[in-house]
C-alpha cells in the first residue's frame, strides 16, 4: 500500500491513525508468540467487544473455549495439522471457536422483544445449523478484532479435524469447531512476508 494511499485512508477516518493500524492497516498473524501470560481480565474483554457486533436478529451462535489446561491443550492440538501443533502448544492462550447448532434455545435472551420468533427456527435443524455456522464466522472476525483492540495478537488456523476437537471440548452438546485461534503477544520473528490484497478494482463494484 503506498503512502499516498494510507493517508487518503487516515483522512477518511472517524478514528485515529494509530488505532486503524493496530487493527487493519499494519495487524498481521502471528506464526510466534512469546511466553507472556494473557490474563483472564483479557480473555474477558475480548468477549465483551465480540458480543457486540452484529450479526442475523442478534443471534449470537459463537462458543468460545478457552483451552487453559495443559492436558486439554494436548488433546486439542493432537487433532490438528502437525505443521500448526508446535504454534498452539508454545502460545500462551488457545482458544477454540464453535458455533452452537441450538442457538435459537436463548432466543428469549438475545431478542426478548419478540421471543416468539424462535418457532421459526424449532423444526429445521438445516437451516439452524446453516445460519450458526454464517454468524458464528461473522463474530469470528469481531473476535480477532477484539484481540487486536487489547492490545494482543491472533493467529487463527484450520487445518484441524473438527469431529475430533469436538470431542476434547464439545462432548455432549450441540456445539461444532470450526477454527482454532492462538492469542498473545509476538515472539521471535512473528511475521511471514504481507502478502498482497486484491485491489478495489476487483473486489468492489457499483450498480
Amino acid at each position: 500500500m503506498s503512502l499516498e494511499t494510507t493517508e487518503s485512508i487516515y483522512s477518511n477516518l472517524a478514528i485515529d491513525s494509530e488505532t486503524a493500524d493496530k487493527l487493519f492497516l499494519e495487524a498481521r498473524t502471528a506464526n510466534t508468540f512469546s511466553d507472556e501470560a494473557v490474563s483472564d481480565e483479557a480473555l474477558d474483554t475480548i468477549y465483551e467487544l465480540t458480543k457486540m457486533g452484529p450479526t442475523m436478529m442478534n443471534n449470537q451462535p459463537l462458543r468460545i473455549t478457552w483451552v487453559k489446561s495443559q492436558e486439554a491443550r494436548e488433546a486439542v492440538v493432537a487433532h490438528m495439522m502437525e505443521g500448526n501443533r508446535a504454534k498452539s502448544l508454545a502460545a500462551p492462550s488457545l482458544a477454540v471457536l464453535s458455533y452452537d447448532a441450538d442457538w435459537h434455545e436463548q432466543f428469549s435472551e438475545f431478542f426478548p422483544h419478540a421471543p416468539e420468533r424462535k418457532a421459526m427456527f424449532d423444526e429445521d435443524a438445516v437451516m439452524r445449523a446453516e445460519i450458526a455456522k454464517n454468524n458464528a464466522w461473522m463474530q469470528a472476525g469481531y473476535f480477532i478484532m477484539a484481540v487486536r483492540a487489547a492490545g494482543l495478537h491472533a493467529g487463527p488456523m484450520g487445518g484441524f479435524n473438527p469431529a475430533g476437537v469436538d470431542t476434547v471440548v464439545n462432548a455432549g452438546k450441540a456445539h461444532h469447531s470450526f477454527l482454532i485461534v492462538n492469542v498473545g503477544t509476538p515472539g521471535e520473528n512473528p511475521w511471514f512476508d504481507r502478502l498482497p490484497r486484491l485491489d478495489a478494482g476487483i473486489a468492489t463494484s457499483s450498480i
